[in-house]
């Protein structure tokens, strides 16, 4: 009943105003920013590459612009670009990975606008540690009681969806992949997970900072690695493999069924509701890491918000996507005929990356290649999660006793995330969905708001 209750809601914010808000704000900001994406990716670039580093240097507070950014996208790196692709392509075809895309190349705008508010709104407190993110740039936007409501509707919604449900889903996808390569109980994994959170979480910013930034690059490298060997071996298939995420953007029911006009909204909106999954763009999470960030101005910090949706989705997601396709789709592959049949029943949006990589490295392989490249970029997320919903905490309860706030959170953090390796996924994916959706509408009514502030910072006009 709850599960069927979740799935209405979800349907409707899907279908009818996730899409719509997050290509409106991102329209918007291309345009009012003249395509920002474009005119200031290289810079992005330079400067991601340019301060890349696995010790980077300790910051009393706060974090360096390269640790922000690496906080941030092990925040987006997660189950989105593994079990999230996987789902969307089982459900509204191999199109969805290019309505994906179109979110993600308006998302690089609409990221960079977060960013760059999160810069200008944050706040340092009198013990010297900086506290920024959606609910002091809605603040900002909205004066008075309405805004108060924005803000708080942003922070509950957020604790719930990352810091609770989120990683509910995190610790799920892990535990379950998990047992399916290796054999080892969920549970268990649940206990050695929580253990290693737990040090990682009471160890403040900085903790998390430097682990994040080594192990962002390490584990981005190793799915790297292991997708190129296998769209190597699968070379032939690969122009049929991006032919058919074009068709099937288009004409996705031939091979998901239905009419063409249901079939189209449901490759949009999987693609939109897994593309905000899984970069996290207008969603209002990164930005509390970006907040974060020691720069001269704030656009520095945009720009490089901008390269970790390009990670995100145009890297680590496509790979994942091309991989699937072209063992999956392509000739003699179980889904070649479409998500039909038999196949329903042993297929998954959890084990299709496992069966995908297990075509070309071997069943046991591919399960164990996965299980282990999921669990880092899960891993990763938790720890990014975890932080946003954090600091929402303490803007709502903790301002007179942050520490205790912090110890309180984080032991019912810790509770959801074994709970998420002994839960039903559809349920978890269910409700983390439903909260992640609803976040985007009070960080979008901001943005909105905020467009003025943004352009005067595009360039790196205003300062600190």
């Amino acid at each position: 009943m709850l599960l069927e209750i979740v799935q209405t809601v979800n349907s409707y914010l899907s279908d009818y105003i996730l899409v719509f808000l997050l290509i409106a704000v991102g329209l918007l900001y291309s345009i009012k920013t003249r395509f920002v994406q474009i005119r200031y990716f290289g810079q992005g670039m330079r400067q991601v590459f340019g301060t890349l580093s696995l010790n980077g240097q300790k910051h009393k507070t706060g974090m360096s612009s390269f640790q922000a950014l690496a906080t941030a996208i092990a925040a987006q790196v997660g189950t989105g670009n593994i079990v999230g692709a996987g789902g969307a392509i089982l459900t509204g075809g191999p199109g969805a990975i290019f309505w994906m895309w179109i979110i993600a190349f308006f998302g690089m705008a609409t990221i960079y606008a977060e960013a760059t508010l999160a810069q200008v709104t944050r706040v340092r407190h009198a013990d010297g540690s900086i506290q920024g993110g959606p609910v002091y740039y809605i603040t900002t936007a909205f004066r008075g009681a309405f805004g108060k409501f924005l803000a708080g509707f942003f922070a509950v919604a957020i604790i719930l969806a990352l810091g609770f449900f989120g990683c509910m889903v995190q610790s799920n996808s892990i535990g379950s992949t998990f047992e399916t390569a290796f054999g080892i109980p969920s549970w268990v994994v649940g206990i050695v997970l929580v253990v290693i959170c737990a040090v990682i979480f009471l160890g403040g910013v900085q903790r998390l900072a430097a682990v994040t930034e080594k192990l962002v690059p390490v584990m981005a490298a190793l799915f790297i690695l292991g997708g190129l060997v296998v769209l190597v071996l699968r070379i032939r298939y690969i122009p049929e493999t991006f032919a058919m995420i074009f068709r099937y953007a288009f004409a996705p029911n031939a091979i998901i069924g239905g009419g063409l006009g249901a079939a189209l909204k449901i490759a949009i909106s999987q693609g939109a509701k897994r593309g905000l999954f899984s970069n996290e763009a207008g969603m209002g999470s990164t930005p509390h890491a970006h907040a974060l960030a020691n720069v001269s101005c704030p656009h520095e910090q945009g720009v490089m918000a901008m390269i970790g949706v390009f990670i995100d989705t145009f890297v680590v997601l496509t790979l994942n996507a091309l991989v699937i396709i072209s063992t999956m789709y392509t000739e003699g592959g179980p889904l070649a005929a479409g998500y039909t049949g038999e196949v329903t029943t042993v297929l998954s949006s959890t084990n299709l990356a496992q069966t995908a990589f297990g075509v070309v490295m071997g069943e046991s392989l591919g399960a164990k290649f996965v299980a282990v490249c999921l669990f880092f970029f899960a891993f990763s997320t938790i720890l990014g999660w975890n932080l946003f919903g954090k600091i929402n905490v303490i803007y709502l309860f903790g301002k007179k006793s942050p520490k205790v706030c912090t110890v309180i959170y984080t032991v019912i953090a810790l509770v959801f995330i074994f709970l998420g390796t002994v839960t039903s996924s559809d349920l978890v994916w269910g409700l983390s969905d439903m909260f992640n959706q609803l976040m985007v509408i009070p960080n979008a009514i901001a943005l909105f708001a905020l467009t003025g502030i943004v352009v005067r910072c595009v360039g790196g006009d205003k300062k600190q």
